[in-house]
């Protein structure tokens, strides 16, 4: 191992150059002979006895070993990963960052399907593979957020039956409602614990309050635990979800299924996956306006059953899987 060390870091030795023109670098050795050894090849403009030697570069190497944001950095709003300190990865992270929180940038298209509009200018265009709208370029970044962010395998969201409406607000793309045709549903069984805890507290911030005694001959001390549970973030319906969901085994009868349910972070809570959900099931079937029992949701997230429960009036709302399409 030592003389492999030592051979690293020995001066490297080059071939002399024939070209030097000055009777150096032939060869020549010590009383005439022709050893090749001890001549250094040098550059021009060198002095006469002059050693140059060739320049090392040497790079930095990490080993990652499961270390927590070691190189890369997980953006706790986008969950994208990026090196802190690289340019590179800082822009991309910058722009991928807005456009997960914002909305995904769009000008617009120059035959758009409009098949809704809002007073303050936003307005629900439809892509469909018959408009060839699923192939653009918009709607494949807009799909690969959502199919992040909701768990769907990459390219596994789309097919050619799926029907996509993008909700467009102050170009951007702010919200995203994937719909597909089924045949049958089922209905979810409301639970005991759901029924139990329809009564939540009026208040956000509940108190409660837990007394323990410790005493010293004549002296007591009393310690009070005050535990404060925040629900300001949550809706009535998020509280109230205990589990996975129950459904009927018995199917019933179903046409449109909400494949996929998408709002940009910044634009929740503004009834934009409603109007989503109101225009598709105006536009989605010949048939007319679709009622309660004639769509149906994918498997939802904690959200996504809280956002079902909160548009159906009900928790008893309709779920399809895969054998149901």
């Amino acid at each position: 191992m030592q003389p492999k060390i030592s051979a690293f870091f020995k001066r490297q030795e080059v071939d002399a150059d024939p070209n030097s023109g000055d009777g150096e670098g032939r060869g020549q050795g010590s009383g005439g002979g022709g050893g090749a050894t001890g001549t250094k090849r040098k550059p021009k403009g060198c002095g006469r006895g002059e050693i140059v030697s060739k320049k090392r570069n040497y790079a930095q190497f990490h080993l990652e070993l499961g270390q927590p944001d070691f190189v890369l950095h997980t953006c706790s709003v986008c969950g994208m990963m990026y090196a802190r300190g690289n340019d590179d990865d800082e822009k991309v992270h910058k722009v991928y960052h807005k456009n997960y929180f914002e909305g995904v940038s769009f000008k617009g298209w120059r035959n758009e399907t409009v098949i809704a509009r809002s007073e303050g200018g936003d307005r629900v265009i439809l892509a469909t593979d018959d408009n060839s709208g699923m192939r653009n370029s918009k709607v494949k970044e807009v799909i690969t957020m959502v199919e992040k962010e909701l768990g769907f395998g990459e390219g596994k969201l789309l097919h050619k039956l799926c029907k996509v409406y993008l909700y467009i607000s102050g170009q951007r793309i702010v919200g995203c409602l994937v719909t597909e045709p089924i045949k049958t549903a089922h209905r979810v069984i409301p639970s005991s614990t759901e029924e139990s805890h329809s009564d939540l507290p009026a208040n956000n911030t509940e108190l409660g309050k837990t007394d323990h005694t410790l005493e010293f001959g004549k002296i007591s001390f009393k310690r009070e635990t005050i535990r404060r549970h925040d629900h300001s973030i949550k809706t009535k319906e998020e509280y109230r979800d205990h589990g996975a969901l129950i459904c009927e085994t018995e199917a019933v009868p179903a046409l449109c299924g909400f494949r996929a349910i998408w709002v940009a972070p910044s634009r929740r809570r503004k009834r934009i996956g409603s109007k989503l959900m109101d225009v598709a099931r105006k536009t989605f079937s010949d048939r007319g306006t679709l009622g309660i029992s004639h769509f149906a949701f994918s498997p939802p997230t904690s959200s996504g059953k809280a956002l079902a429960w909160h548009y159906c009036k009900t928790n008893a709302f309709l779920v399809y899987k895969d054998g149901d399409v």
